[in-house]
């Protein structure tokens, strides 16, 4: 597939790509959000009234921000694929949902006090322009929580390396620098449009957004998921997952 015929900001709507997420990445069945990512999220999410979920696929995200103990007044998941939604509005759980893109988000400026992304903008075209609207949609004060593959240890082409004849270890980091769109096999049959971009690309946007990061973290795989893979324990040390907070400029 031509990377130039993806649709801007969207989802694969493939059945099969669908049935891949909602069957492998809601409660309970990944360990990286079970043990690691969900975690993060409640502990940064503390407090929070007015919650907006980007690309919340069937939801998870967004059931757990309407499940803290604060009780937001309002949970919204949003996602441009309407299968995605059909089955978050099936699993229920408190959040209302919109069909809407990452780089036309349809609520008015300020209206939310933090908004979260979770592994979505790998997938989003105009990044640029979905950073600025999270930084439109919060308020002062607000906080972002961006979660994304490491760009620089996860970048295409990165991965470990047992090396017979040099009998070394290591870990090879693909091309770093230049933006890259592919598709990525993340099981057998079922491609996903993969967007590289380097760290600074990332950070450069959140601060034309008014958006200064105030946290990163850059967590280990967690033990679920070394359990699961195997082929990954001698890499353990190299991070799978770079989370950023980034909270609002202005009073």
């Amino acid at each position: 597939m031509d990377s130039d015929s993806w649709p801007t900001d969207q989802w694969p709507t493939d059945e099969s790509v669908n049935r891949w997420w909602q069957e492998g990445f809601t409660e309970g069945a990944d360990p990286e959000y079970e043990e690691q990512i969900l975690p993060m999220a409640a502990a940064h999410l503390d407090g929070a009234t007015r919650i907006l979920d980007v690309g919340t696929g069937e939801g998870q995200l967004a059931r757990l921000a309407a499940r803290l103990p604060d009780k937001p007044q309002t949970v919204i998941g949003l996602d441009p694929t309407k299968a995605q939604l059909d089955v978050a509005v099936e699993r229920a759980g408190g959040p209302a949902y919109a069909l809407a893109s990452a780089h036309a988000l349809p609520f008015p400026d300020a209206s939310f006090d933090a908004v979260v992304a979770c592994l979505v903008f790998e997938h989003v075209d105009d990044a640029d322009t979905a950073i600025a609207e999270v930084g439109r949609v919060l308020e002062p004060g607000g906080r972002f929580l961006f979660f994304l593959n490491h760009p620089l240890l996860q970048a295409p082409g990165s991965g470990w390396v047992d090396d017979q004849i040099l009998m070394e270890q290591y870990w090879r980091i693909g091309p770093y620098l230049p933006e890259e769109k592919s598709l990525e096999e993340v099981e057998k049959g079922i491609l996903l449009p993969f967007i590289h971009r380097p760290l600074s690309r990332y950070v450069n946007a959140l601060a034309s957004a008014g958006l200064l990061v105030t946290r990163m973290e850059e967590p280990a795989p967690p033990p679920g998921f070394l359990a699961r893979a195997h082929e990954y324990v001698e890499a353990a040390a190299f991070p799978r997952l770079l989370f950023m907070r980034a909270e609002k400029l202005g009073t």
